[in-house]
């Protein structure tokens, strides 16, 4: 019988993939998978999505598009309906300057953070990430060879963006990383620090990525979309997310919207991996758009009930935080319990089984917090915040 060898050098990844790693939050999810297994009751608040269901009307479209057999092939951009759709929002809502043709409808927003990093970011250089940040932003950077330099978003605000961003700035910076409303902190950048950050690019000439699928979850002060800028819808690459706004996560539907040479990028980079998204449910996301309804309204008034009360508990046990202005997550500082928030976090679990995120998880910036998202039913912020007082 034949033996084969195998060598170091032909059975390994690309080296592309040495400085990525897997979601911390995945890991948690499973711990807390086991635990329920067992039996055990465990208060659930290191979720990421929306605790509604797609509303009913979106589900009937995507039946609908099945039993006219709208099931073939689309064109790898989307459909020209929904483009055109988006398109029309992107004006009179986000007052982004977009044609069709500057939109690509993409697998859910992280689709279009990849191909946006693929498209900017050569090897060597290095992306300003305000921070704490959305935990794969490091990696999918990474994945270019890129580096990311973390820009403490506290210190920005209070010190002012361009003195910040000059101070973390350097020869190989490439482009910005703009969240807004942010994960896992729940800031909104205000219409004058979107501006500020704007200056900031267009005097490096850097390009902006902004991800903004919080955009309908803003509880104080506003939305505002940086590519509206004079001067930076050319220079900036904006994803948007059904996920979030519709409480479609698992339906995979999102969209970027980019000037030329970025759209080049886009559609290479969709082409070659996806090759699109699923025929059915585009037009399901277009019926979302299309139909008049109450359902962003009524979300965000739930959304806020729900901080509100997961708010006045925190701060009543010492775990002091700011309030969330937007998205759908608490950030309270629990260094009385722990100066480690993994510690803190485990801690937490054990003691009161309340499961949360690490906050350095989100970055060094994080580190001192824990993440708690108020995307769950009321009866569960009740339950947790009982089982704290009693647990601390």
């Amino acid at each position: 019988m034949q033996t084969v060898t195998t060598s170091p050098t032909a059975f390994r990844l690309a080296t592309r993939l040495d400085e990525i790693g897997f979601s911390d939050i995945v890991n948690i999810r499973n711990r807390i998978m086991k635990l329920r297994a067992s039996g055990a009751t465990v208060y659930q608040f290191e979720g990421g999505e929306p605790y509604m269901n797609t509303p009913d009307f979106i589900k009937s479209a995507m039946v609908h598009a099945l039993e006219e057999n709208r099931t073939r092939y689309a064109p790898s951009s989307g459909i020209p309906e929904l483009r055109a759709a988006i398109a029309e929002k992107l004006r009179y809502k986000n007052h982004i300057p977009a044609q069709d043709t500057d939109v690509i409808v993409l697998n859910g927003g992280m689709q279009g953070l990849f191909s946006a990093f693929q498209s900017v970011v050569n090897p060597g250089e290095e992306v300003l990430v305000f921070s704490p940040y959305w935990t794969p932003i490091k990696d999918l950077i990474s994945h270019c060879q890129g580096k990311a330099v973390l820009v403490p978003t506290g210190v920005a605000r209070a010190e002012g963006f361009e003195e910040t961003l000059k101070r973390y700035a350097g020869d190989r910076t490439r482009a910005i990383y703009y969240n807004t409303p942010q994960n896992p902190t729940g800031v909104v950048f205000t219409r004058e620090e979107a501006k500020a950050v704007a200056r900031f690019a267009q005097a490096r000439d850097l390009v902006v990525i902004a991800d903004e699928a919080y955009e309908d979850l803003v509880y104080d002060g506003e939305h505002f979309s940086i590519a509206s800028i004079e001067g930076m819808s050319e220079r900036t690459i904006t994803c948007f997310t059904f996920s979030k706004s519709y409480a479609m996560t698992g339906w995979r539907l999102g969209y970027t919207v980019a000037c030329e040479p970025w759209m080049t990028g886009l559609r290479k980079t969709t082409l070659y991996s996806s090759n699109g998204v699923s025929t059915p449910t585009q037009w399901a996301g277009l019926l979302a758009f299309n139909t008049k309804s109450n359902i962003l309204e009524e979300h965000r008034a739930a959304y806020r009930q729900r901080r509100d009360l997961l708010l006045a508990g925190l701060n009543e046990l010492g775990l002091k935080c700011e309030t969330p202005a937007g998205a759908f997550y608490a950030f309270p500082d629990v260094t009385r319990i722990s100066n480690d928030s993994r510690e803190a976090a485990e801690f937490l679990l054990d003691r009161a089984q309340v499961a949360t995120v690490p906050g350095v998880v989100f970055g060094e910036h994080g580190e001192g917090h824990l993440r708690f998202s108020f995307s769950t039913s009321i009866e569960t912020i009740e339950a947790g915040l009982d089982s704290l007082r009693r647990n601390l």
